[in-house]
């Protein structure tokens, strides 16, 4: 397989009417699309489906996805983790340097554990060599 890099990620959302106003005004991704039980939105490169499942919602915690992370750029970084500071979004973990890059933990309305990242995956293994 000559994979060329992430594509999309899709994440089950309870309702969208409460997740949608999060991923789109508080972290800023863009709406392209909207059916009646998924929504498809862009941030940077990335490309999110929230795909509303009430009755999928509650997983249990050990098994699934454990979080997701996307790039940004270090000069961009604190500037977003005021905003989310601003907008009462909880932070599983405080900003840290670690890995190659600063990180930040919070969570989506349903708890989904989101994560920004300054670093890539060269500068990751370079510090865990």
């Amino acid at each position: 397989m000559d994979v060329l890099g992430f594509n999309h990620l899709t994440l089950r959302v309870k309702q969208l009417a409460k997740s949608l106003p999060f991923y789109c005004d508080v972290l800023g991704m863009t709406l392209v699309h909207r059916g009646r039980t998924d929504v498809y939105l862009t941030w940077g490169d990335a490309w999110i489906c929230l795909l509303e499942k009430p009755e999928e919602a509650g997983l249990p915690q050990g098994l699934g996805m454990d979080h997701v992370a996307f790039s940004i750029s270090e000069e961009a970084f604190f500037a977003a983790v005021n905003t989310l500071r601003e907008k009462g979004v909880p932070l599983v973990r405080e900003p840290i340097e670690r890995g190659g890059g600063w990180s930040v933990q919070f969570t989506d309305p349903d708890g989904l554990v989101l994560e920004l990242f300054t670093g890539d995956l060269q500068k990751r293994m370079k510090q865990w060599k």
